[in-house]
């Protein structure tokens, strides 16, 4: 089955199951490996020989209720004996009556459709004697509240109930408090926190272009391979049909399609026929994958629990992941709440400029040519021909043919673009709207218009031409996930505020090169050595001899010139292929508090 070490959840849980019969509510995120924490023992606990409905699984949407039967069935695989069946809404009735009639051991099961079955006198569950709430804080969400009532109250006091919720809103704590019997509580990580694996930023934009926002974090990183959230399902067809319309290989999935449509395109989604998916929060609910690299809030939605369920799609399984949100003035102030209940800084981040979008595209590119497989004996035939149609073609114009071909559609859009300029937030709607903390995201008290660099500070920002740079290497890759927002966050969490200036990131397979300030190369090699990074331990290796000045940030952490950035292989219909890729992100100093909305150091191509 691929397990060779039990998760925290699974570690906690699972004991507590096989020898007691104490209720339990587990709290812990999504990809925790939960269901196989209350799945694997159901399996083994239930009785075979007999023909009554022994246990129950409660999930929120049909997708979820599909997953996880299906991940039950693949535990019981080898007992001929133990039946299950999924019983969920949306579907013909006739059908899973029928396969009611086949007296399986356990149901997996959608609140209300389970409630029009016990009604009905289709599924007796008076010999229950285990009941799961699988995602109850969903559940409870999409006012599921009467059926959960009137399932746990038609089902009988000696049963063993199992709670599972991300977070734990005051609904839930209710429903343990009335139907649960001095439960033994098992938590993964803090109530409503998030994980330590999802670097999180917010953009903020004028509300007219949060599309533009969208397609500009998407084209920086061409390996992307993530969901993107919206808070309807007509916005989320929309936005859809708009990025399919411009190219991106996406599609949507949310309520109003049938369940064929939606099982086909999360089908597309896991085979990673799709780099894109935009989605309604509950139609994601069932969707388990856990490589994503991304998840975009392209809203915030209303509620702080649903944020973080949203995030934790991505950072899973120990991987690294990037959660985005494109954040409007209006909405800035749930930025603080969220990050209140987090326990953790929100970094704030310029929208990618057109001439590093570009760049990125463009290593994008030349590490797709790098990292092809060659087989030599395909294309021996074809050689000589391919000779001979390009004898006439020097070097340097079929390398400068090869990029122009793939390159140029992104150097004719964005060269026709407008950046997107960093909104500047009114102080006083701000502390109206929930914080003091604007001035903060500015540059701190002083954080006007001299901070910024005076008139030209969207230009040069602050900009010190004299810092002179080391390079520092770093044992981790695109093998690791890693990215220059990473780098940056990794390098201004270990030196704590030093603001030390960063000049370009490159990323490799396996290593990756930072340029570190000269003053500052000690203090970071100290700082980042043998930090922990997924499952590797972080070496140092700095080259001692300063490289050439490169124009980063003055005094600002992850500042400066253009870096490195993870790539993957992902299909679509913008190029193909999508390889690992590096080179482009500017440094690192929009996501240093202190240094937000400052301008970049510009680069012409040549």
């Amino acid at each position: 089955m691929g397990f060779k070490e039990p998760t925290p959840i699974q570690e906690k849980i699972i004991p507590i199951l096989l020898e007691t019969d104490r209720d339990v509510t587990g709290l812990a995120q999504t990809g925790t490996g939960k269901t196989a924490a209350f799945g694997l023992p159901l399996v083994d606990l239930v009785d075979t020989s007999s023909r009554d409905i022994q246990a129950i699984v409660l999930c929120p949407t049909r997708e979820l209720c599909l997953q996880s039967n299906r991940e039950m069935e693949n535990f019981a695989r080898f007992d001929k004996d133990l039946k299950l069946v999924p019983v969920y809404g949306g579907k013909d009735m006739g059908s899973q009556i029928r396969s009611l009639k086949m007296k399986p051991q356990i149901l997996v099961a959608t609140p209300g459709r389970l409630v029009d079955m016990i009604k009905r006198g289709l599924a007796d569950i008076s010999k229950l004697r285990y009941l799961v709430l699988d995602e109850a804080d969903i559940m409870l969400n999409m006012g599921f509240r009467d059926e959960l009532d009137y399932i746990l109250s038609e089902a009988p006091d000696g049963r063993q109930t199992l709670l599972f919720s991300a977070t734990m809103p005051p609904e839930v704590a209710r429903i343990a408090s009335k139907y649960m019997n001095n439960p033994i509580e098992v938590s993964v990580g803090k109530k409503n926190s998030g994980t330590d694996t999802i670097e999180h930023y917010y953009y903020l934009v004028q509300a007219r272009d949060r599309y533009n926002a969208l397609k500009r974090l998407v084209d920086f990183n061409p390996g992307i391979y993530g969901l993107v959230f919206c808070r309807t399902r007509a916005d989320t067809q929309m936005i859809a049909d708009k990025m399919i319309k411009d190219g991106y290989s996406a599609d949507a999935l949310h309520g109003d399609m049938s369940q064929q449509q939606r099982e086909y395109v999360m089908k597309k989604f896991r085979d990673q026929s799709l780099q894109i998916l935009v989605a309604t929060d509950i139609a994601a609910r069932g969707l388990d994958v856990n490589n994503l690299s991304h998840v975009i809030h392209y809203e915030l939605p209303d509620d702080i629990e649903s944020y973080n369920h949203r995030s934790g799609r991505t950072g899973r399984a120990g991987r690294r992941g990037t959660s985005c949100a494109i954040v409007n003035m209006r909405e800035k102030y749930k930025i603080k709440r969220i990050e209140n209940t987090l326990g953790r800084k929100i970094l704030e981040a310029p929208v990618p400029l057109g001439e590093d979008i570009c760049e990125q595209q463009l290593m994008h590119l030349i590490d797709r040519v790098q990292n092809v497989d060659v087989d030599e004996e395909q294309i021996a035939p074809y050689i000589g021909i391919i000779e001979d149609k390009l004898r006439e073609v020097d070097r340097d114009s079929l390398l400068k043919q090869f990029i122009s071909m793939e390159f140029n559609r992104f150097l004719t859009y964005y060269g026709q673009q407008q950046d997107l300029k960093p909104v500047k937030m009114d102080n006083s709607r701000d502390r109206d709207r929930g914080g003091r903390d604007s001035r903060d995201s500015r540059g701190g008290r002083d954080g006007g218009r001299d901070s910024r660099g005076g008139r030209d500070g969207g230009r040069d920002g602050g900009r010190d031409s004299n810092v002179r740079y080391v390079h520092m290497n770093l044992n981790l890759g695109h093998s690791d996930r890693i990215s220059p927002q990473h780098i940056i966050s990794l390098i201004n969490r270990s030196t704590k505020g030093s603001k030390v200036p960063i000049g370009r990131i490159d990323i490799g397979p396996t290593k990756s090169s930072v340029q570190i300030d000269a003053n500052y190369a000690e203090v970071v090699e100290q700082a980042v050595s043998k930090v922990p990074f997924g499952d590797k331990t972080i070496e140092v290796d700095v080259q001692k001899g300063p490289t050439s000045s490169f124009g980063g940030h003055s005094g600002s952490s992850g500042s400066g010139g253009s870096g490195g950035y993870r790539g993957g292989d992902r299909g679509g219909d913008r190029g193909g292929d999508r390889g690992g890729s590096r080179g482009g992100s500017r440094g690192g100093a929009p996501y240093n508090k202190g240094n937000a909305g400052k301008g970049h150091p510009r680069r012409k191509f040549q």
